[in-house]
């Protein structure tokens, strides 16, 4: 990695980024870009250029600012390169018109629903069915003495659960979880495997969402699932189209699948290389103490969390972020994971203290994007 100590007199060196060796630590390389580049433009393996944002405070502008658009229409790709730059806009439509893609006022109609089916009655009530599962996965393997963690119990938990929560029968999961682990494994391209996975799960999510308005119409009191509330959600007369309620269980599902599986991996691997902190988490916990694990939970999202890099923006108009001019048209990347370990925000942020207080961490985004699964996640 680049970023050593530089003679005097010569400019910095930025580090290099998207090597094996940042995937296996990227922090110091975000330390040194905070203090020497905040606002970095960089090329990324897939060839676009973008801007790196790192530092707390412009993070929190940035994802707040709404002439940074999330709509990939306003990126100023070269028509030569469409489709090749891992920027969401050649896929199909049809699963795209979710709350990650799209701003006010088509961001604000939608949230608003789909706000009246998530809602904090359906995932407190859904606390048991997440319990039960966490039991039965754990009770797979708890005699052997070991396991693959990622395997046998982060993978297939938020896969089953949030299956569960959208209403999926339970016959039908083991598909879901074959094409989930596929775009997981593969990413998400156009080719091969990954596309035939997204074709078959939404052509599953059209029949089930038809098959449960059907049912609904015929008898409009069955159905506490979420799909059937994002059927039923209502404001001022207008409702989710198809389309809409499908684009919504395909993000739940995906985006909510690979945050818990790398959440839980991440989570569990400071744990064990944290051993006094695992130590007095096993304690409270022994003591049936809750106020631990809650703020341990907060402090593993900021300390290692599930998502590096925030969900694309698009500056729809030239606009300083952090004293760098980004153009109209550029790509700008928040990156969570280097805004968690800012020291002007949290003392010692390079330090795993699941007693840390004040713990704004932006695990879960900002603003009006702010996650809206967060409470389940949690």
């Amino acid at each position: 990695m680049n970023g050593q100590p530089q003679p005097p007199g010569t400019a910095p060196v930025p580090p290099e980024l998207f090597t094996w060796e940042f995937a296996s630590d990227p922090y110091p390389a975000y330390a040194w870009l905070r203090e020497h580049a905040p606002v970095h433009r960089t090329r990324l393996p897939s060839g676009v250029e973008a801007w790196l944002v790192t530092r707390y405070a412009d993070a929190k502008q940035a994802l707040a600012d709404q002439r940074l658009s999330k709509n990939p229409a306003h990126h100023d790709e070269p028509a030569h390169a469409k489709g090749k730059t891992g920027i969401p806009g050649e896929r199909k439509a049809e699963l795209m018109t979710h709350l990650l893609n799209i701003d006010p006022p088509d961001h604000t109609r939608l949230r608003r629903l789909v706000s009246k089916a998530f809602t904090p009655r359906r995932v407190a009530e859904f606390a048991p069915r997440v319990q039960e599962l966490t039991d039965r996965l754990i009770d797979g393997f708890a005699g052997r003495g070991s396991a693959d963690l990622i395997h046998e119990f982060a993978f297939p938990l938020p896969i089953y659960a949030i299956c569960d929560l959208l209403g999926v029968p339970r016959e039908d999961q083991d598909d879901f979880r074959d094409w989930a682990g596929m775009m997981i494994r593969h990413g998400g391209g156009p080719r091969g495997g990954v596309a035939r996975s997204v074709k078959k799960m939404r052509g599953y999510l059209a029949d089930l969402i038809h098959r449960k308005r059907q049912a609904l119409s015929e008898e409009p009191g069955p159905g506490e699932d979420l799909i059937s509330g994002l059927i039923r959600a209502s404001d001022h007369g207008e409702h989710l189209t198809e389309n809409e309620a499908a684009a919504m269980a395909f993000i739940l599902l995906f985006a909510g699948f690979e945050t818990t599986v790398n959440l839980i991996g991440n989570g569990t691997y400071a744990l064990l290389t944290h051993p006094g902190q695992r130590a007095r988490l096993q304690d409270s916990l022994a003591r049936e103490e809750r106020g631990l694990l809650e703020t341990g939970i907060e402090e593993l999202l900021r300390y290692d969390g599930p998502v590096e890099l925030a969900t694309w923006r698009f500056a729809t108009e030239p606009l300083t972020v952090g004293g760098q001019r980004i153009a109209a048209g550029d790509p700008v990347l928040v990156v969570l994971a280097a805004a968690d370990r800012d020291p002007e925000r949290f003392a010692d942020p390079d330090v795993l203290d699941l007693t840390r207080r004040d713990n704004q961490h932006l695990g879960y985004g900002h603003g009006i994007h702010y996650c809206l699964g967060a409470p389940l996640a949690r």
